[in-house]
């Protein structure tokens, strides 16, 4: 049975802190709602809610937005990694994601060599971006 935007939007209200909803928290109802994490973006969006705390450290964080930071040095395979999926010289969110779970990575940590090459992340999975 297709969930429902009630059910969507209540999951997301039962999470928010400071008027606003973390990446993480979003992920974990879209795993649990078995959605992609697009719906959740969306509704959050139809909820005038801010998304936070970027697992990739690129928005949410106060007071300067980003955490994410560039590296003294990134690894031969973190590189050539980032550099195989690269789209029109970005990398995409998702992939990050896949890069990170295979080298056994944080999130954040691909998201700092990405920052050290000089590399943009595209498309939010959430569509904060």
């Amino acid at each position: 049975m297709p969930v429902k935007n009630i059910d969507i939007e209540s999951e997301i209200i039962n999470r928010v802190t400071d008027n606003g909803l973390s990446c993480a928290d979003a992920f974990e109802i879209a795993w649990k709602l078995q959605i992609p994490a697009c719906d959740i973006g969306a509704a959050a969006d139809r909820l005038k809610l801010k998304l936070v705390k970027c697992q990739l450290g690129l928005f949410g964080y106060k007071p300067d937005k980003k955490i994410v930071k560039a590296e003294d040095f990134v690894s031969k395979e973190l590189d050539d990694a980032i550099h195989k999926c690269l789209d029109d010289g970005k990398l995409l969110c998702v992939k990050s994601w896949e890069i990170a779970a295979a080298l056994n990575l944080s999130r954040y940590s691909v998201s700092c060599a990405c920052e050290t090459l000089g590399i943009k992340i595209k498309e939010c999975q959430l569509g904060a971006f």
